[in-house]
C-alpha cells in the first residue's frame, strides 16, 4: 500500500512522536482509551489505575500502534471539566505507562494546560477535536514541538448534532482543515508533524458522514496524514441497526473502507479485529497491479511488522 504516493512524497511520510518515529509505511492503528466516565462508548471502564494500565498493555500487544488517551467526553451532548480534573484522569495513567510502551502516547485534549503536562508527562502527540482553536492551545503547540492532529468539528460537543448544516460538506470541511494547517504552520508547527482528521460525527448527519467517507481521498490534497475515527459511532448504527456493544464488524469494516479511501490511521477501540483485517487488505495489495494488467504472475508479498 504505496502511502507515500498518496503524500507526494518520494518515500514513506513519517512522524516523530517525542523521540518514537512511527512512519506510514502501511496503515496505522490509533488505540482509544478513555478515562473519562461519560465516554459515549467505554465510560468509566477505566476509572481505576490499574485496570486502564491493564488494558493500554493489552491493546499495545495487540497490535496498536499509538495510544491515545483522553480525560474528557467530546460525545454529543457532553459537558466541559475542568483543568485539574482531566489532569487527575490522564496524567497518572501516562506517567505509568511511559516506562513500559514501545509505542507512542497520544493526548487527546483541547486544554494547553493538559497539553504541556501530558508531553511532559511523556505523551508524544497532541489528538485536539478543536484543531488548536481553544485559548492558547496553538501557541502550546508550537512550544511543545510534538505532532498534532487537527480535527474538524461543526460547533461544541453540548450541540454540536443540532442540525449540522454544510453547504457542501467535503469542501467545507477541507477548507477548515487548509485553515486550520495554515495557522499551525504561521504559528511555526512543520507542516510534517501534522495529520488531518475530518471529525466524523463531530457536527455531522449520517449524509454528511458518508459523503466523507466516500470523498476521504480529496483530504489526501492537504499533503499531510489523515486519521479517521469511525470506531463504534453512531453512524455505524444507523447503518446496521446495531446497538453500541454490538458495532464491531461495522467498526472494522468502516477501517477498511477509511484505509481503502487514503487514511492512514484509523482511530479504534477494537484493535486486534482491525489488525487483522487491514493484514489482510496490504497481503492484497500486490495483487491488484497485476490483475489491473492481466497477469496472475506471483508478486513479492508485503509482510505485517509483526511478521518479518
Amino acid at each position: 500500500m504505496n502511502l507515500a504516493a498518496l503524500f507526494g512524497g518520494p518515500t514513506d511520510p513519517a512522524i516523530d512522536c517525542g523521540g518514537r518515529l512511527i512512519v506510514f509505511d502501511r496503515p496505522r492503528i490509533m488505540a482509544v482509551l478513555n478515562r473519562s466516565p461519560d465516554s459515549f462508548s467505554d465510560g468509566g471502564a477505566h476509572a481505576v489505575l490499574d485496570d486502564a494500565v491493564e488494558h493500554a498493555l493489552r491493546l499495545v500487544a495487540e497490535g496498536a500502534d499509538l495510544l491515545d488517551i483522553g480525560g474528557e467526553s467530546t460525545r454529543p451532548g457532553a459537558a466541559a471539566v475542568s483543568v485539574q480534573v482531566e489532569l487527575d484522569r490522564v496524567l497518572p495513567l501516562i506517567e505509568r505507562l511511559r516506562g513500559q510502551l514501545t509505542v507512542p502516547i497520544s493526548i487527546d485534549t483541547s486544554k494547553p494546560e493538559v497539553m504541556r503536562a501530558a508531553v511532559a508527562a511523556g505523551a508524544g502527540l497532541i489528538n485536539d477535536v478543536r484543531a488548536l482553536r481553544g485559548d492558547g492551545a496553538l501557541a502550546a503547540a508550537a512550544e511543545l514541538g510534538v505532532p498534532v492532529c487537527l480535527m474538524h468539528m461543526q460547533g461544541a460537543p453540548a450541540s454540536m448534532q443540532d442540525a449540522p448544516h454544510y453547504e457542501d460538506v467535503l469542501a467545507d470541511v477541507k477548507g477548515f482543515l487548509a485553515e486550520r494547517l495554515f495557522a499551525c504552520q504561521l504559528a511555526g508547527i512543520d507542516k510534517k508533524q501534522l495529520l488531518v482528521d475530518p471529525g466524523f460525527g463531530f457536527g455531522k448527519t449520517r449524509q454528511q458522514n458518508l459523503a466523507l467517507l466516500a470523498g476521504l481521498r480529496r483530504f489526501t490534497d492537504l499533503g499531510c496524514p489523515i486519521l479517521v475515527g469511525l470506531s463504534r459511532k453512531r453512524l455505524i448504527g444507523e447503518v446496521t441497526g446495531r446497538e453500541l456493544d454490538q458495532r464491531l464488524h461495522g467498526s472494522v469494516a468502516a477501517a477498511l473502507l477509511a484505509v481503502e479511501r487514503g487514511a492512514a490511521m484509523v482511530r479504534v477501540h477494537d484493535v486486534g479485529a482491525t489488525r487483522d483485517a487491514l493484514a489482510m487488505l496490504a497481503a492484497l495489495a500486490p495483487y491488484r497491479a497485476l490483475a489491473a494488467a492481466g497477469t496472475s504472475a506471483k508478486p513479492t508479498s508485503p509482510t505485517w511488522d509483526e511478521d518479518a
